[in-house]
């Protein structure tokens, strides 16, 4: 590196009370003004603590040490000091994952993102009010003006997500610091995400991307350090990393991609996993595959062709979820309501998996709302497994409920973090019907079908990994024996090797349980794994549906086209 350094991290240890070892162990790197430094690992790897502890935010009972931690020649202050106050926001801006935990739900997001700005800049009111709308628009947020007006929780997920880059990058930092910022974007924001953090690199802004995106670091970064057991491994220049990596833990990342892996075919998993350093030294590793089967349960994950099971559908059986011409409008204070869903017709054939790929704010997750109960369309109808649904009560929905499960984005905001995950499936097995002939009839059983140990039943949600949380959400939607499962974004906020680790357990639960399910997700190369048929959506209206290949080989609708040229891949 022939530039001068912006930020210089020397020796940077992070312990953990009661640990059995560091969670970051001496590392070492440096961040040139208008370069992009992209950490990856896998979960538990180091990297986000590493992030955090740059800015004085490492976790409670975290011990940090470093031989040097400076920006632009003068040294950060230690944890915990005032003077991060003045230095958050102006000097280093900040990006998460959660937006939804990030933002206050009780106050729009423009007053979060003016916030900012009354803090580290002299703008007057009139100034900042206009620099908001800016802000909102550079980060591909439709109708600006509304949406600063709006509460995070009035936002879809990829909606939030911008609002919180748009927080971060309000008071031009010299350093950004983004961990995770596009996993909740659908390719075509995601593309205009990466554009902006690019066109800040080019004037100058030094970038940290924290991410386990490796076709993100492809089209971003300038160099890449690859961290795991809390040490980095590998660096170097992106391309030639990705062209021709060294280290194992750089190959086994490459190697889980779901991309252009065929349906059925398993994902590579590494030969061994780690547990995640963020749970306490007792943590039992996530294992590789499906776990040892009880009596009756799911077997050890195989290579069996999927399309066996899908070819093997009962044709003449009725479709597992049925949508027909349904529409859904939502009230606003300000003006027209909004057409969320506009006439929407969806099949889910019994026994297949059908893939729902859409930008943010589309109506996917409003499609899920409404297929579970939880919302009443306007117009419209919906059945499932033949019966209708959608315009029952919820007693008159009570004895078909446990055939309709769901396993959604965000596993630990979806769990009450007071109880245990032995409590949790417990109450989740409570609702099964009595009718039932599902084998899958206690917590044992469940934990070991998601391929979870049974010690772990005693831990909260807060104290799992995330790969373990998910395991758990979707042994909390097999509890009731479902035939059909909603699978809204089930893994877009995993690490590759622990996404891959999630699907190739949803493929096998499939096959051994003869489940349906209906996938939602802004991820093409994930959709494209799973999916039997695909379903294209935008603006509330579907616009494309058919066989998976011929979606992805032969795209007809211009939306549907743009979608896949925006897809990123890794490029070495």
């Amino acid at each position: 590196m022939t530039a001068t350094p912006l930020l210089r991290v020397s020796n940077l240890s992070v312990h953990f009370d009661r640990a059995a070892r560091p969670a970051v162990d001496g590392v070492s790197f440096e961040v040139a003004a208008g370069e992009c430094l992209a950490i990856v690992g896998e979960s538990g790897s180091g990297k986000s603590v590493t992030a955090r502890s740059l800015l004085g935010l490492a976790p409670a009972g975290a011990h940090v040490s470093f031989s040097e931690l400076s920006l632009a020649g003068e040294s950060l202050p230690a944890p915990g000091a005032r003077r991060w106050r003045s230095i958050r926001g102006a000097s280093i801006g900040l990006v998460l994952q959660d937006a939804l935990v990030s933002l206050d739900p009780l106050r729009p997001v423009g007053r979060e993102i003016d916030d900012v700005l009354r803090l580290h800049t002299t703008l007057s009111q009139r100034e900042r009010q206009a620099r908001v709308l800016e802000l909102l628009d550079a980060v591909g947020i439709p109708d600006p003006a509304l949406r600063a007006r709006q509460r995070s929780g009035e936002l879809s997920g990829g909606l939030r997500q911008r609002a919180l880059i748009a927080a971060g990058i309000a008071a031009g930092p010299a350093l950004i610091i983004a961990d995770e910022p596009t996993t909740a974007l659908d390719v075509t924001v995601q593309a205009r995400v990466l554009d902006l953090l690019s066109s800040l690199r080019d004037r100058g802004t030094a970038m940290i991307l924290i991410t386990h995106d490796l076709a993100v670091v492809s089209r971003v970064a300038d160099r890449v350090a690859v961290m795991s057991e809390g040490r980095i491994v590998e660096t170097g220049e992106t391309n030639a990393l990705l062209r021709a990596p060294t280290a194992l833990p750089t190959q086994q990342l490459l190697a889980a991609i779901p991309v252009d892996v065929p349906r059925g075919v398993p994902l590579t998993l590494p030969a061994d996993t780690k547990p995640d350093l963020r749970t306490v030294v007792e943590a039992s590793p996530e294992p590789v595959a499906v776990a040892a089967p009880v009596a009756g349960t799911v077997s050890a994950v195989t290579t069996s062709n999927h399309a066996t099971t899908a070819a093997s559908a009962d044709s003449a059986a009725p479709p597992a979820l049925e949508l027909r011409s349904v529409s859904r409008r939502y009230p606003t204070p300000h003006g027209a309501p909004i057409q969320a869903l506009d006439a929407v017709s969806l099949s889910l054939t019994a026994g297949t998996t059908l893939g729902l790929v859409g930008q943010s704010g589309s109506g996917k997750t409003t499609i899920a709302r409404i297929a579970l109960g939880l919302e009443t369309a306007d117009s419209g109808e919906v059945l499932l497994a033949g019966h209708e649904w959608g315009s029952l009560s919820a007693r008159e929905r009570r004895p078909l409920r446990p055939a309709l499960g769901a396993i959604y984005q965000d596993a630990l905001s979806s769990f009450d973090p007071r109880l245990s995950v032995e409590r949790i499936l417990n109450d989740a097995l409570s609702a099964r019907a009595s009718d039932t002939r599902r084998s899958l009839t206690t917590t044992a059983e469940l934990l070991d079908a998601v391929g979870l140990p049974p010690a772990l039943k005693n831990r909260r949600p807060l104290h799992l990994s995330g790969g373990q949380r998910q395991r758990v959400a979707i042994a909390r939607a097999l509890a009731p024996g479902p035939q059909t499962i909603l699978c809204d974004e089930p893994v877009s906020s995993l690490d590759v090797s622990t996404q891959a680790r999630v699907l190739n357990l949803l493929d096998e639960l499939q096959r051994h349980l003869h489940l349906s399910y209906l996938f939602i997700s802004h991820d093409l190369g994930v959709i494209r794994h799973m999916s039997d048929r695909v379903a294209v959506i935008t603006e509330g209206r579907i616009v494309e549906t058919g066989e998976t290949d011929e979606i992805f080989t032969n795209p007809r609708h211009p939306y549907t086209q743009s979608l896949l040229s925006a897809l990123p891949r890794v490029r070495g």
